[in-house]
């Protein structure tokens, strides 16, 4: 297995926003539709922030660089496999990246590199700081991105779970929240 560092982006300098105490942490989780990924992470994050009572700290939305799912849930099969581990996906519903988001959020955490790029196109190039890949939060898998698991079958939901939980763990570690 190769080193962490070689095919997982090294994790942002969070210093400024770690311990924060007057203002909560804003996170974007962001993937292509807004279906599968962003509101895994989105849910699985909210879960954890409600778990460990830091609600007041941390608040997390999600998005879709696309808008192709405008307003519907997620894929039926992420709510099934999210519901499996404790998760529950069904208020959520789909939006697209905006500008606006950029100014909003402290971190916008992308899927993959295809949605960073259009993330990085459409945000001011002051806040571009902002984006960062999800999986550069990882601590147990060595991923460069949360692979797509809409057109795949049920595995790719479970990886999906599998990389996110991961993250969004070490992404709390990282913002001392935990």
């Amino acid at each position: 297995m190769p080193e962490r560092a070689s095919a997982t982006p090294m994790a942002p300098d969070l210093s400024q926003l770690a311990g924060r105490q007057h203002a909560p942490v804003h996170v974007l989780m962001v993937c292509m539709g807004n279906i599968c990924r962003s509101p895994t992470a989105h849910g699985v994050l909210q879960k954890m922030v409600l778990d460990a009572h830091v609600q007041s700290r941390l608040e997390v939305d999600s998005a879709g660089t696309h808008d192709y799912h405008v307003g519907a849930p997620p894929d039926r099969r992420a709510q099934e496999h999210a519901r499996r581990r404790g998760y529950d996906l069904a208020a959520l519903r789909a939006r697209q990246l905006t500008r606006t988001d950029f100014k909003v959020f402290d971190l916008v955490l992308v899927m993959d590199a295809e949605n960073e790029r259009y993330a990085r196109t459409l945000c001011p190039p002051e806040l571009r700081s902002r984006i960062h890949r999800f999986t550069a939060f990882c601590t147990a898998h060595d991923a460069r991105e949360v692979p797509d698991p809409y057109p795949g079958g049920e595995d790719g939901f479970e990886q999906v779970l599998d990389l996110v939980e991961d993250g969004c763990r070490g992404l709390l570690a990282r913002l001392r929240l935990t």
